[in-house]
């Protein structure tokens, strides 16, 4: 998932030397180059939101774990409502082996519910090597480590048309006011200001997220994303009303508020860089690279080009990060192999194959940078890399799936009716409260 929202880092001599993809315990390595094969002849079933050039590229992934282990791979995509999806299969004996989660959230739900396996020694050692203490965090409950973050995003990315802000004569903004009002000049060129994926309601939390983090601070950030901060407080009620004088203004919004909840990510993407451009900026993470190099053959720093996103009301600029953990569940057919597929996952290969391929970050730093395709996404890594454990990771990821992470409910159904109509930033922030209290509770 896009969707769907922190840190990186480094690297394991073995691991770059030779792929390490053994099961728990101590079965038999499988070696670059081919290795043994000794999982010729199993599948592993691995589900996932990711659909589109998100999921082709990551078949890649697959399609060179095959080649390292000779265990074929068959991806199954959840959509949005991962957490339902998987639920569902576990319940019908049909449970894959290994679930790609895109939340923080779903990723303890499933833990509370015991369904995941903890990972392997070999797996934990890379992780400790390799990546920054934040993401092991963020991979364990309640002090047992179940969730190997692959994939990465860095979420407080503006992407816009350099041709379309050149034609409007304005510079990358540096302050959320003069990204509004750099908004209005481009419309006035003949574009709208902004493509808004209002069908796709992670998008709009991002929004708000990006908005919260730099007006209100990250102690608060952190209070309201455990819940011990109220969705009432006057600094919610606060960053809404910021967020709603972007909502109600037809000027800035690609077709109004009416397409713009008509419009999915990619079709936020194509608005900006397709073949009939409609809008002059995409508020989403790095990821919109991959769409908008894949799908609309955009060269990124020439064609389509990011800024930071501003700082609001003289606050820092915010870092909102997130990312997919790979687990393993334990009703899987094939647990081994699954298991397998998370140490190879994290080796600076596997992220090579998808770096290389575009609209993926990693949060290994043992990865290469030369790996990825441009400067910008170079830019992009770095950035995400060196902010260490500054960053916040997406605030609706490690919600409960009830409340920050299901389609049609919770946070992104309330924020779609606040893009429909957001008159009453209070009104709000009481629906969200509401929402929150009980999803936390549960």
């Amino acid at each position: 998932m896009m969707r769907r929202r922190t840190t990186l880092l480094t690297g394991c001599t073995a691991l770059v030397l030779a792929l390490t993809a053994t099961a728990c315990g101590d079965s038999d390595p499988v070696t670059a180059g081919g290795g043994d094969q000794s999982l010729s002849g199993q599948t592993v079933t691995v589900a996932g939101v990711w659909s589109g050039t998100e999921q082709k590229n990551f078949q890649k992934v697959l399609d060179a774990f095959t080649e390292e282990t000779g265990a074929k791979t068959q991806f199954v995509s959840t959509g949005d409502n991962v957490s339902t999806v998987v639920g569902s299969k576990i319940e019908g004996g049909n449970a894959p082996d290994v679930v790609m989660v895109p939340q923080v959230g779903v990723l303890q739900q499933f833990a509370k519910e015991g369904w995941l396996t903890p990972l392997s020694g070999k797996a934990e050692q890379a992780v400790d090597a390799n990546f920054a203490p934040v993401w092991k965090d963020y991979g364990s409950v309640d002090g047992t480590f179940y969730g190997l973050y692959f994939k990465a995003a860095h979420k407080s990315t503006v992407w816009y048309s350099p041709d379309a802000l050149a034609q409007a004569g304005v510079e990358p903004p540096t302050s959320y006011d003069e990204m509004l009002e750099a908004g209005h000049t481009v419309s006035d060129s003949g574009l709208a200001a902004f493509s808004v994926a209002g069908q796709d309601g992670w998008t709009l939390t991002d929004w708000f997220e990006n908005i919260y983090l730099s007006q209100a601070g990250p102690e608060k950030y952190d209070a309201l994303a455990a819940h011990e901060l109220k969705w009432t407080d006057a600094s919610v009620v606060k960053a809404l009303g910021t967020l709603g004088e972007l909502f109600k203004d037809e000027q800035l919004i690609a077709g109004g508020q009416k397409q713009a909840l008509n419009t999915d990510f990619p079709g936020s993407v194509e608005k900006v860089f397709g073949p009939e451009p409609e809008a002059g900026m995409v508020y989403e993470g790095d990821f919109v690279a991959g769409v908008a190099k894949d799908q609309f053959g955009k060269e990124i720093g020439k064609d389509a080009d990011f800024f930071p996103f501003p700082p609001v009301d003289g606050g820092t600029a915010p870092v909102v990060s997130g990312g997919d953990a790979a687990v393993v569940l334990k009703d899987g057919k094939n647990a081994k192999a699954g298991m397998a597929l998370l140490e190879y996952l994290a080796t600076p290969e596997a992220a090579a194959v998808w770096a290389e391929a575009g609209g993926f970050l990693s949060p290994n730093k043992a990865l290469d940078l030369t790996a990825y395709g441009d400067d910008v996404t170079r830019a992009t890594a770095k950035s995400l890399v060196d902010a260490g454990d500054s960053v916040r990771f997406d605030m609706s990821d490690q919600a409960p799936a009830a409340f920050g992470g299901t389609k049609g409910v919770g946070e992104w159904k309330i924020l779609q009716d606040f893009l429909r109509d957001p008159s009453d930033p209070e009104a709000t922030a009481a629906e969200l409260e509401k929402a929150a209290a009980k999803a936390y509770k549960g």
